[in-house]
């Protein structure tokens, strides 16, 4: 029997589960598939560190370098230490015997508890079962309705204050070292302090042939005096003060940025209240809403309290996530999110909320200038021409470079908070130093490492994709950078490989990749962008949520590259949203729209791979079905008293049945649903009002990190007569 694995997830994703996987199990069954599941949710991963649970991320890991990998994965939470937290108080309280999350681990026990809940931290998941390079672009049918069915967009000025505010200088990108590694080794790295004394921040580093090694790290000193400068500017300018980052997937660098940018805005609070602060384990970095909660009956707290309110007034208007209550930019690292906020911020006229409860123009305060141009490209284009059409703009699909754990920024084991001034060297196994950069206390250095196979499968990719859609294909890198120029000479050398006659292959730095994307956009035409990994992240969710929305509409294909298949199905950022909406009033807003085209993708692979015809005619008719849903606009409403996410799966299911019943390929296959299809139909009604009767009142999941499955299932799969129709399949 073939089979696909479905992944358990997170959030809004995991509840949609509850629903959507009995239809997906009962369909496959009747092509001989077996949909199995893998529980790599944050509190799955967290129970298997502790032995509490199978190690379903690691099984999953060895899985995708084989050729029957068929993989469907969710989005998953890229666990911010507030969040990881959170989960472990959630997971005590279920009673799993597990300890409290070590913040200054003093003991071997400690530090062993840290390193295990810091494999979970960030983009945990991603790097493992990511054997190949990503092929994301919206489907036809998703683009032909975003065209006839046009989302709102907010008017653009001439005179928008909004714009980018980024370092330029003492940044990663201007103190980047890179180097191609010219056999086999293994590495080290090493921090020297003035005194001589060496101390080894990371060993047994193995490097390949080919491979490219970066290291780089941002001056601190000039990242507070530049924040500094920042909040002056926004109140002089009288817009919006907001930082953008990515605190979750980049889990070591960008909290400890965001803990700036929070001490930068409320100086006092941290020069006056500095040694109190720590004294009571209050950290910037994890946010003003930590520091709030606990200096709580401290002696201190009405003066802290009075000294943040003095912040607030002297500064400038913050940005908010919700100003009904109170919640800026700065109160939680998760909060803000680049890839998901800048865009948002785009679409709605250059435009943040304010405290006061209305849009405004905003400052985006970016601090590392690596890709921080390309959302100025975006800004300035807007505001010059105005805002994008959705019914007439072209597409910009994605070939991203992410195989092997290709450009893990500031995320994983190679990125330090520096604790004394000196040099960080990487060094080889002769003792030669590769990579030298001096350093002072409190900087933050990272290096990473890009293998030379993803990268040859990269431009590989990037071929086919411009050869199957006739579409120019520009590479996003940088000369005047140093990890871009040794990819340049890569990509260079690799498209002799490929038959590129007639094709449109070119390369462009971001912000002028991004500005010809642009302008090709307003014209209606395609262009795919080839980008490194966190440009894959960040375009990902720029281009489609102008054009679509919402980049939770995305088909993302990875061919893993030995020959199996890695299916995601979009973005989850606004998942915690949808899961407070759900506890709330028993309403679920989840699109499940990318596990539908995640799905039908899953099934073609499978048919090629297998030789299962059957498999192929699941494909076929449920991307015809899908087409259908979007015509008759089944996707779930925004309200009460319309469908909600457990609607539009049932109308997905009777689309998918009725196509099955109608195609004539296996007469057999369309006999087996035609009682369904019938069924459903004769029952729609019916089973529409079992939906919406539950809707109002709260829903209990029996947890957030960990749902009880039982209470799950019970409030996803509330229709009696859509469940018989299930079994009887």
């Amino acid at each position: 029997m073939s089979s696909i694995i479905y992944t358990h997830t997170d959030e809004a994703p995991l509840l949609a589960t509850y629903s959507f996987l009995p239809i997906i199990s009962a369909y496959a069954s009747t092509a001989g598939v077996d949909v199995e599941t893998r529980d790599i949710s944050v509190a799955a991963r967290i129970l298997a560190q502790f032995g509490l649970a199978d190690d379903a991320l690691s099984e999953l890991g060895a899985l995708a370098k084989t050729p029957e990998a068929n993989i469907i994965k969710l989005p998953n939470i890229s666990a911010s230490i507030p969040q990881l937290k959170a989960a472990i108080s959630e997971l005590q309280a279920q009673g799993f015997e597990i300890p409290d999350y070590p913040e200054n681990p003093q003991s071997d026990e400690e530090r062993e508890t840290r390193a295990k809940y810091d494999k979970v931290k960030g983009s945990a998941v991603n790097p493992v079962l990511r054997e190949g390079n990503s092929d994301r672009r919206a489907p036809a049918s998703v683009k032909n309705y975003a065209k006839t069915h046009p989302h709102s967009m907010g008017a653009w000025t001439a005179d928008s204050k909004t714009n980018v505010a980024t370092m330029g200088a003492n940044d990663f990108f201007s103190n980047e070292k890179s180097v191609v590694i010219g056999a086999a080794d293994t590495l080290r790295i090493e921090h020297v302090d003035v005194d001589g004394t060496v101390t080894v921040l990371k060993d047994g580093l193995a490097v390949g042939e080919g491979e490219v090694v970066d290291a780089t790290f941002m001056d601190v000193a000039a990242l507070r005096t530049f924040l500094t400068a920042q909040v002056a500017r926004a109140k002089a300018d009288g817009v919006l003060f907001s930082a953008h980052l990515k605190a979750t997937m980049m889990k070591v660098s960008d909290p400890i940025i965001f803990g700036h940018v929070v001490q930068s805005f409320f100086p006092e609070v941290f020069s006056e209240f500095g040694e109190v602060l720590a004294s009571a384990g209050i950290s910037a970095n994890d946010g003003l809403n930590s520091l709030l909660e606990k200096i709580k009956g401290l002696p201190e707290q009405e003066a802290i309290e009075a000294a943040i309110a003095k912040a607030y007034a002297d500064g400038p208007a913050l940005a908010m996530v919700d100003s009904d209550k109170g919640i800026t930019n700065l109160h939680v690292p998760s909060d803000v999110i680049i890839d998901a906020s800048m865009p948002a911020m785009i679409r709605t006229s250059g435009h943040m909320w304010g405290p006061d409860g209305n849009e405004a123009d905003t400052l985006a305060v970016i601090p590392d200038s690596s890709y921080a141009g390309v959302y100025q490209a975006v800004i300035d284009d807007c505001r010059a021409n105005g805002a994008y059409d959705p019914s007439t703009m072209g597409s910009v699909p994605n070939v991203g470079l992410m195989a092997q754990a290709a450009e893990e920024y500031g995320s994983h084991d190679k990125t330090f908070e520096i604790p004394a001034a000196g040099t960080v060297r990487v060094v080889n196994s002769a003792g030669e130093a590769l990579i030298e950069h001096t350093v002072d206390a409190g900087d933050i250095w990272r290096a990473c490492q890009t293998k030379d196979a993803p990268i040859r499968d990269w431009v590989k990719l990037a071929v086919s994709r411009a050869r199957a859609t006739g579409s120019p294909a520009v590479f996003w890198l940088d000369e005047n950078r140093a990890h871009d120029a040794n990819l340049i000479a890569k990509v260079n050398e690799y498209l002799k490989d490929h038959d590129t006659d007639g094709l449109d292959i070119s390369i462009k730095a971001p912000a002028d990749a991004c500005a010809f994307s642009i302008e090709r956009i307003r014209k209606g035409e395609d262009t795919i962008s080839v980008t490194g990994n966190v440009l894959r992240d960040y375009n990902t969710d720029l281009f489609p949520i102008l054009e679509l929305g919402t980049s939770a509409k995305m088909l993302s294909i990875v061919p893993l590259m030995n020959g199996g298949g890695l299916f995601e199905t979009g973005a989850g950022g606004s998942a915690p949203k949808h899961v407070q909406q759900l506890v709330k009033e028993n309403y679920l807003r989840w699109d499940s729209l990318g596990e539908f085209f995640a799905l039908a993708a899953s099934f073609e692979h499978l048919a090629t791979s297998t030789g299962n015809a059957r498999a192929q005619i699941l494909a076929d008719t449920l991307d015809r079905a899908t087409g259908t849903f979007l015509n008759e606009d089944r996707s779930p409403g925004r309200k009460l008293g319309t469908i909600d996410n457990r609607g539009s799966h049932f109308y997905l299911g009777l689309y998918w049945a009725e196509e099955l019943a109608a195609q004539t390929e296996d007469a057999d296959l369309a006999a087996a649903f035609a009682a369904l299809a019938g069924s459903l139909k004769a029952d729609e009604q019916k089973i529409v009002d079992e939906l919406l009767a539950v809707q109002g009142s709260p829903a209990d999941i029996g947890g957030y990190y960990r749902p009880d499955d039982a209470k799950a299932e019970t409030v996803m799969r509330p229709s009696a007569t859509l469940n018989a129709a299930l079994a009887s399949l």
